[in-house]
């Protein structure tokens, strides 16, 4: 469950989930099904890709209790909640635990999908920006103890010489590291540098990229 983004349906209601299965496979989106809250959080894995959709009365786990279980297990899977007129409140807390989205029964086929399309592309993006981090992690995880010390330096603002200073090294010295720091964390510029290393500390994706050289 770790490549393809999936429509996971999770309700009780056995004419519901074929409808869905039916209404997603029309639109060319991959669905599984799953009877309970249970059977899905056994079923999916804990690596899973795509969006959830899921009725919020159910027996045993409802919708909400899912939802709240896949947020304290780290989950940033969408979740999409169906809800009936009478349950706007649940639908509230739902919108407050975490939910991406609720849409009442009974819902309009294309409102449905349009949902799921967002909440695809969402999670979409957040994987690739995921992926993006474990990237730069990896490449920080490269420098040495001096590096780091030197790309500190630099992310402060301070010149060379500043930074042999604090370090007691050489300004050469400090160009070397310097060198290797730029060169390790793919970096282009002293602003893409910093970008990066923003991107590590604050969960964001890379916000400003210098164009490459060449072709």
């Amino acid at each position: 469950m770790t490549g393809e983004a999936v429509v996971h349906v999770v309700d009780d209601d056995e004419a519901v989930r074929r409808s869905l299965a039916f209404l997603l496979a029309s639109d060319g989106l991959p669905v599984r099904l799953h009877d309970s809250a249970a059977a899905f959080l056994r079923e999916a894995g804990g690596q899973m890709s795509g969006c959830v959709v899921t009725d919020v009365r159910m027996p045993v786990m409802d919708g909400l209790e899912l939802l709240r279980r896949l947020r304290d297990a780290g989950s940033r899977l969408p979740v999409i909640v169906m809800t009936g007129h009478a349950d706007v409140a649940m639908a509230v807390e739902a919108m407050r635990v975490g939910a991406f989205d609720f849409v009442e029964k009974p819902f309009d086929d294309e409102v449905l999908l349009a949902s799921i399309r967002r909440a695809l592309a969402r999670h979409g993006d957040e994987r690739e920006r995921e992926a993006e981090l474990d990237t730069l992690r990896v490449l920080e995880g490269s420098l040495s103890g001096r590096e780091r010390q030197v790309m500190e330096g630099l992310l402060r603002g301070k010149a060379n010489k500043a930074i042999a200073h604090e370090l007691g090294l050489s300004v050469r010295t400090v160009e070397i590291y310097r060198a290797n720091v730029m060169s390790k964390m793919q970096a282009r510029s002293l602003s893409d540098l910093v970008c990066r290393a923003l991107a590590l500390r604050t969960g964001s994706p890379v916000a400003a990229r210098e164009p490459r050289e060449g072709p």
